[in-house]
């Protein structure tokens, strides 16, 4: 979330802080934006697992404005990357060769290398970017403007971007998800407790409807009809049924504290939550929507990615300016890499399925 906007929002934030602070390790120095190597992780020596990856792991300093680069192998930070103001979230293009990481604040998008973490190009003139996604029939970008209260649709050739639409939508626009047919884009809206649903055909909204406090992301399983909301506001993900002409809250399944962000665990079945402000993460059956279990995860866990093997969770401590691997075999912290302050997106191309 954006840290110019002071609603309710911040009062989370300065609780979750809280929170984490028991549990979070030394904080890494401040680094200017400069791309230049950066210390060694904590205990970097004396981890004891590691997921084995061979591509760079990427994390997003929100408030650093640029990214950190983690050497797959050292698990050390090699350097960051200046980007624009705010970086939030990042997606791969549909041909895999680059890493978009959004800016919000400075309305651009930086396109990374996704093997090399070499900037390949920026593009400007994208209005608050905050968070983005491609559509699966790689037609459509969309992006969610946080502060400015619309999402954007932008048409995509395979190399640039055409504002189609701009849709007004209601307050704060958190996240994104887009059905598998490519013909409906779902959106939270974090300070009006609402979830949006956009029709791609016409680019308008077809219907919204009330959800718990504080939603944020947003997962669509695989059957396309039902629908898992992060509430941060609250200790648990709700779902709906949106396979109707209109949506139903069916269930909220209880997790933790500031149930936030979604991360598949690429079988079609399970689905990982991370609760901010508990400092844990949850796995989700959705088939019976119910919590399966649960792992530790200090400093206000946010975005995580997957290894490929599905054993190793990397999760950004949104409050401790660190990236947590997490063992789900062993359910312990392994390592832990300094990076720079408030991370939130965190990406490696040697993932598991989403």
């Amino acid at each position: 979330m954006p840290f110019s906007r002071f609603s309710r929002r911040h009062a989370l934030t300065l609780f979750a802080a809280a929170a984490a602070a028991s549990s979070a390790h030394a904080q890494a120095p401040v680094r200017g934006p400069s791309r230049t190597a950066s210390p060694a992780a904590d205990g970097a020596a004396a981890a004891p697992a590691a997921p084995a990856l061979r591509h760079p792991v990427f994390v997003l300093n929100s408030l650093d404005a640029n990214v950190s680069v983690i050497d797959p192998v050292t698990w050390t930070e090699k350097e960051r990357i200046p980007t624009g103001k705010e970086p939030h979230h990042l997606y791969l293009t549909p041909d895999e060769k680059s890493l978009i990481v959004a800016n919000a604040l400075s309305d651009s998008l930086t396109f990374l290398d996704p093997r090399t973490a070499e900037v390949q190009r920026t593009v400007r003139g994208i209005v608050d970017p905050y968070q983005l996604q491609f559509s699966p029939d790689m037609k459509w970008f969309v992006t969610a403007a946080n502060r400015l209260n619309h999402v954007d649709i932008y048409r995509w050739d395979g190399k640039d971007l055409t504002l189609a639409k701009r849709i007004s939508t209601a307050k704060t626009p958190s996240h994104l998800y887009i059905n598998s047919k490519s013909t409906t884009v779902y959106s939270s809206m974090q300070d009006s407790d609402e979830l949006v649903a956009i029709d791609m055909a016409t680019q308008t909204i077809k219907w919204r409807t009330k959800t718990g406090p504080m939603p944020a992301d947003v997962y669509l399983a695989p059957d396309d009809r039902t629908l898992f909301l992060g509430l941060t506001g609250g200790d648990g993900v709700e779902v709906f049924d949106v396979g109707g002409a209109e949506p139903k809250s069916i269930r909220k399944i209880p997790t933790g504290k500031g149930a936030h962000a979604f991360r598949s665990a690429g079988d079609g079945r399970y689905l990982f939550v991370s609760n901010r402000v508990a400092n844990t993460i949850s796995k989700i059956d959705m088939q019976t929507q119910q919590a399966v279990e649960s792992y530790p995860a200090p400093g206000g866990p946010d975005c995580m990615d997957l290894s490929a093997d599905g054993r190793y969770i990397l999760v950004t401590s949104r409050w401790a300016r660190k990236l947590t691997v997490i063992d789900t075999q062993t359910k312990q912290v392994v390592r832990q890499v300094n990076v720079g302050r408030s991370p939130h997106g965190v990406w490696t191309l040697d993932h598991a399925r989403r």
